[in-house]
């Protein structure tokens, strides 16, 4: 009995440094969203509500965006890994010459829409050229009003009337048109005014952005590829959770962020962009929330400087990767 007395406390002491070794470290990275928390963004709060971010050893911190926001100096000053970005700011930064690099996109489609009253003689988004004004951000004034002329000149500058994130002077004007998202302005005009809006989704007309994309800079990315890789596989994770799971707790950090935020604007928000297939669409429904394409990119290029956003010339293969995406995670998760 001696010898297998011998061997047994050999495994245990063979064994015990393996049980008292310390579970591996997280990875602590801050991700800077473009607002205030809200559905828009519940698929990250979703991968840190479920444990999916550290389930990727990842402790991801979120930091809310909104109207005094810094996060995107932040995130090229170092200090914010990941920024909620947009195509736009991406070929902006190439033009520039800045080194952001974007990983992978949320919305397939930009949920950025017009509206007007409903009683309005206005069936497509080329009648809106025939409204008394134009409430539109001085953002979007820059940037889709310009695609939007160059497709009809009819829309005029002279009408153009900055937004003030109001939508008294909308609900006053029955002939004016508001600017707006799909998951969230239509909704406050409801409420507020008694009446639903039409609606016109630029994406419907051909407006070929991403929208929510997952932006870092490129010297952070060559020297942490690994913490990227983990940060946008559990980002897709968390996204498909929060679409097609229970989503209870990251509404509940959503709403801690954010005291304003609703139970009934929430819902509205998941409810149309599943109904417009912001996130699951097109590339995304064939390989996985997340996916984009050269071709995409090359496209969306193209029509801004067509419409004059940006000079032609400009080498945009170094502001993007396509190496993280598309790889059918998490598809499995959509009910």
């Amino acid at each position: 009995m001696r010898q297998p007395l011998a061997f047994l406390a050999a495994a245990i002491a063979a064994a015990l440094p393996l049980l008292a070794a310390p579970a591996l470290a997280l990875d602590k990275v801050t991700f800077g969203t473009d607002w205030l928390a809200q559905a828009e963004h519940g698929g990250f709060y979703q991968a840190v509500a479920d444990g999916t971010y550290e389930k990727y050893r990842l402790d991801v911190t979120i930091r809310p965006g909104g109207p005094q926001s810094a996060n995107r100096a932040l995130l090229t000053g170092g200090q914010v890994q990941f920024y909620m970005s947009s195509m736009l700011q991406s070929f902006d930064a190439a033009q520039e010459g800045i080194p952001t690099l974007t990983l992978a996109t949320v919305f397939q489609r930009s949920p950025t829409m017009l509206m007007a009253h409903p009683e309005a003689d206005f069936r497509t988004l080329d009648d809106l050229a025939g409204a008394d004004r134009y409430i539109i951000g001085k953002d979007g004034f820059i940037t889709y009003f310009r695609w939007l002329r160059a497709r009809n000149p009819a829309f005029l500058e002279e009408k153009y009337e900055p937004y003030t994130f109001s939508a008294a002077p909308f609900i006053a004007d029955p002939k004016a048109v508001q600017q707006g998202y799909v998951t969230s302005e239509p909704f406050s005009i409801e409420k507020e005014a008694g009446w639903a809006p039409s609606v016109f989704l630029l994406a419907d007309y051909g407006y070929p952005t991403y929208s929510q994309t997952i932006e870092t800079m490129g010297p952070w990315y060559e020297a942490n590829k690994d913490v990227a890789r983990r940060f946008v596989e559990g980002s897709i994770v968390g996204w498909y959770n929060y679409l097609y799971g229970d989503n209870s707790a990251a509404n509940a950090l959503i709403k801690h962020d954010n005291p304003d935020m609703t139970d009934e604007q929430i819902a509205y928000s998941i409810g149309k962009m599943k109904e417009y297939g912001l996130v699951v669409s097109g590339d995304a429904e064939e390989h996985g929330i997340g996916c984009m394409t050269d071709a995409r990119w090359k496209a969306a290029y193209d029509t801004f400087v067509e419409a004059g956003l940006f000079r032609a010339g400009t080498d945009i293969s170094a502001i993007y990767t396509t190496e993280l995406v598309c790889h059918d995670l998490g598809k499995d998760l959509a009910k």
